[in-house]
């Protein structure tokens, strides 16, 4: 089983409580907009999965992909910053998420916490929200949820302030 303590749109804000609710997880994943400092933070408490937003500089998208696909405990999990949402995908995303769906796809961006599973290609679709204080967004969001026997379970949604 991992703990996944799940996070995006920091942008170079990392609030303290991050760590108190993410004490107990296996890793990180970041959905894009690190902004500065806020990886280096990150992978000095917990091993970080990430991908690279809109704001993010050519330090943080050399050392983060566009796109992350990988498998956490037999879950083909897909991570990328700007997605979309079930019905409503990216024009980036699209030709292979009906092609070749994941079974998690993870998405930011949008400073709009979101779980919602997409019945025609049956994935499970999150997105965390925006833990950092910059956009449009009234209070800072994190998700935590734990992946064992190929199945996404515990999810939980952690308000963590007002933006």
């Amino acid at each position: 089983m991992k703990k996944i303590g799940l996070l995006s749109d920091t942008h170079s804000f990392l609030d303290e409580a991050v760590f108190k609710h993410f004490d107990a997880c296996d890793e990180i994943w970041h959905a894009g907009d690190f902004g500065a400092d806020v990886a280096e933070k990150l992978v000095a408490f917990k091993p970080l999965r990430g991908v690279y937003g809109n704001i993010d500089d050519k330090d943080i998208r050399v050392a983060y992909p566009e796109h992350l696909r990988f498998q956490c405990e037999q879950v083909d999990v897909w991570m990328t910053h700007i997605g979309g949402y079930p019905g409503r995908y990216a024009p980036q995303v699209k030709p292979e998420i009906y092609t070749k769906p994941p079974q998690l796809f993870i998405t930011g961006h949008s400073h709009i916490l979101k779980v919602m599973f997409d019945e025609k290609i049956k994935c499970l679709h999150i997105n965390p929200g925006a833990a950092g204080k910059s956009g449009w967004h009234k209070v800072r969001t994190l998700i935590r949820f734990s992946i064992s026997d190929e199945k996404i379970h515990t999810l939980e949604a952690i308000e963590i302030g007002k933006r």
